[in-house]
Order: C-alpha cells, then sequence, then structure tokens
C-alpha cells in the first residue's frame, strides 16, 4: 500500500493516455490500410464484371495497383504526423520546414515531378498497360508494373528494365485492342504471282478453320498483294488481323505452313546461291548447265583469287 501511495499517478496517467492515443492511431492506421484494400478490390472486381474485353480489365488492374499505392502513401503520411503529435512534436514547424524544402527541392528534383505527372497521364490515356508489350524509351518487352515513377519492362531474353515516365516521349503498343501479323514472303521472278497469293490465302484459310488457332485469328486474311520488286525476287505480302499478343506465334506458324506448301506446290523461294542456265525453261525442257567437279573446282578457285 505503501508503494502504490508513493506512485505519481498524476505524472503517470498522461503518459499513459498518450500511448493508447498513439497505439489507437496505429491501430486505425491499419484498419484503414485493410479496408482501403478491400474496397478498391471491390471496385476492381466490380470494373472487371462490367469490363467489355480483356484490355479494359488490363486497365482496370493497372490503376487498381496505383490507387493501393496512393491510398498506403496518403495514409501513412497522416497516421505519422497524428503520433507526432501525440508525442508532442508541434506539427506546425514541420509543415513549414517541409514547405520551404519542399520548394527547394522542387528544383532538384524536377525529373522526379515530371515522372509523377507522365506516369498519371499514362494513366489516364490509357496508354500503357500491364501485360502490354511496347516499346517505350528505347526498351521492347512486357509490362510487368506500371507506377508513378516507372514503368517495368521484361525483354525476351528475360532482362528487366525500369524507364522513367519522364523519359518517355513515344510509346509503341504491340497489343493494343489488337494487332496485325504481318507477312512478307518473297518468289522467284519466273514464278506466277497470282498463284503464289493463292497458295497464301489458302494457308491463311486453313489456319482459320484449325481449332488451335481459330480463337486467335480475328478476321480473314488480308491479301495485299505484290509489294515491291527486289533484286532477286518478288515480295507478296498478306495479313491477318488476330487477338492482342498472338501475332507472333500465328506469324510463325503461318510461314511454317506457307513453306510446306510452297515446297508442294514448286514455287521457288529465292535464296542466295548460283544457278546457271542455258536457256532453260520452266517446263524444264532445257536443262541447266553442270559443271564437272574439276571444272567446278577451278571455277571456285579463279572466283576466289579475282575476289582477293
Amino acid at each position: 500500500m505503501n508503494l502504490l501511495a508513493e506512485i505519481d499517478w498524476k505524472a503517470w496517467v498522461p503518459g499513459t493516455w498518450a500511448a493508447a492515443r498513439v497505439l489507437l492511431i496505429l491501430v486505425l492506421a491499419w484498419i484503414a490500410m485493410s479496408l482501403s484494400g478491400q474496397l478498391i478490390r471491390g471496385i476492381r472486381r466490380y470494373m472487371h464484371a462490367r469490363a467489355g474485353s480483356a484490355e479494359d480489365a488490363k486497365r482496370v488492374d493497372t490503376i487498381g495497383r496505383v490507387f493501393r499505392y496512393v491510398a498506403a502513401v496518403v495514409i501513412s503520411l497522416v497516421a505519422g504526423m497524428l503520433v507526432l503529435s501525440e508525442l508532442g512534436v508541434s506539427i506546425a514547424p514541420i509543415l513549414g520546414a517541409a514547405g520551404v524544402v519542399g520548394v527547394a527541392v522542387g528544383f532538384g528534383a524536377q525529373s522526379l515531378v515530371k515522372d509523377f505527372f507522365s506516369g498519371f497521364f499514362l494513366l489516364l490515356e490509357n496508354q500503357i498497360r500491364v501485360g502490354d508489350v511496347v516499346d517505350v524509351g528505347g526498351k521492347s518487352g512486357l509490362v510487368e508494373e506500371v507506377t508513378l515513377r516507372y514503368v517495368r519492362l521484361r525483354d525476351f531474353e528475360g532482362k528487366v528494365h525500369f524507364i522513367p515516365n519522364g523519359e518517355i516521349t513515344v510509346v509503341s503498343n504491340f497489343t493494343l485492342d489488337f494487332a496485325y501479323a504481318l507477312v512478307e514472303v518473297g518468289v522467284a521472278y519466273r514464278e506466277d504471282a497470282d498463284q503464289a497469293l493463292g497458295l497464301m490465302q489458302r494457308v491463311a484459310e486453313e489456319m482459320r478453320r484449325d481449332a488451335a488457332f481459330a480463337h486467335k485469328i480475328i478476321e480473314p486474311v488480308e491479301v495485299v498483294g505484290v509489294e515491291r520488286w527486289d533484286d532477286s525476287a518478288v515480295i507478296l505480302r498478306v495479313r491477318l488481323k488476330v487477338l492482342p499478343i498472338e501475332q507472333w506465334s500465328v506469324r510463325r506458324e503461318y510461314l511454317k505452313r506457307l513453306k510446306r506448301a510452297f515446297d508442294a506446290a514448286g514455287v521457288e523461294i529465292p535464296y542466295p546461291h548460283l544457278t546457271v542456265y542455258a536457256g532453260q525453261a520452266k517446263d524444264g525442257s532445257a536443262p541447266a548447265f553442270r559443271l564437272a567437279p574439276s571444272a567446278a573446282l577451278h571455277l571456285a578457285r579463279d572466283s576466289a583469287r579475282d575476289a582477293s
């Protein structure tokens, strides 16, 4: 009883209440962060349900991540100032000093401010979303994260690139809404261009009927026609409208099937080689020159000597 009587309750009680209030602020901050996270997730699920396409869903995911980050920063700053106030630290001088320091830092952190403003408009205008394949800041790759500060890309080799938003002046998005698998094929000048284009169209139509690729190709193939004349080939062009990020897989499969179709039809695909003809027609009525092994060897040596 004597020990209890000697305790200075008047000095102890205020400190206890201050500690309790600090604890209460921290608990409320934790609850606020949890509620804000649940609210943002709920809004994201609602927007997902109303999204008209996968592209809209990716945009909702990207904006949701940014909102969670902003909410966490705001709640942490407010809680920190309230805790300092409960500990007896005057907030007014801190805010005043922060304003002065902010002006000074603003001149030296202009690039940081530029990053945040650029990142805000990147998200507002729906230029980049998580899951897109883009070319920004001289780097290309899959977008893994978009914040107000930077864009994180992973290229085909697995390297990760962090591009500050302030350095992004041009955005090339390869997977926005839809994409085109553009195919250019060279055939020999003696080939019938209409026949080759017909084979290219037929191969594309067969791919559209294939269950593995039918859902990837949105529209029938567009036969552009003869694109240009190269030194040793006539370049033919077609393109297929496909789902986002599917243009590369569709193009690879299309080229593989087209090679098989050209081989079966006897359509020549030029490649660097030397063939000496003596008036040979396409039907083979006049055979090509065939040099004896010794003559071919002498010809190769003479060509090498002339080149040197």
